[in-house]
């Protein structure tokens, strides 16, 4: 089993389920309704929605990182973009979209041979090996936040 293989795993496990730790993102997210994922139930805090499109754009981030091999930021109306429409049908897009660039990320470390583990990453001092351990880790971290988030609306 190559280490490619395992990093996709624990990214699929994170997201999906089955994980060490407990509830996935998906876990979490699954009986979340549209106003659940809009509501600011602590002050200063972003929304479960807002967690959900920054989420998206960090997986589609790294997945181009890795895709293209070249410089990739993302200003902040991509780091957090604003959510416009609540509507009920809004929200399943937003998370059809999160699953769907998330299955390309964990194809995309799939398909990685483990010598590009260790090529770093373009404008960064850190390696792909790193960076796809450090976006399992960001999920969690948000998958913890809107844990919180569910039980505070």
């Amino acid at each position: 089993m190559s280490e490619a293989f395992r990093i996709a795993d624990q990214l699929r496990r994170a997201f999906e389920g089955e994980a060490w730790h407990g509830d996935s993102l998906l876990e979490l997210l699954q009986d979340v309704t549209a106003p659940k994922a809009s509501a600011h139930p602590v002050k200063g805090a972003h929304s479960i929605w807002e967690l959900v499109l920054h989420i998206t754009a960090w997986d589609a981030a790294v997945n181009r990182r890795i895709v293209s091999g070249k410089v990739l930021t993302l200003p902040d109306e991509e780091n957090f973009p604003p959510v416009k429409d609540t509507s009920e049908d809004a929200w399943k897009r937003a998370l059809t979209n999160l699953e769907k660039v998330h299955e390309e990320l964990v194809q995309t470390a799939l398909n990685l041979p483990d010598s590009r583990l260790h090529e770093r990453v373009a404008g960064k001092d850190y390696d792909t090996y790193f960076m796809l351990h450090g976006v399992t880790q960001h999920e969690l971290y948000h998958a913890g936040q809107i844990a919180i988030l569910k039980r505070g609306s």
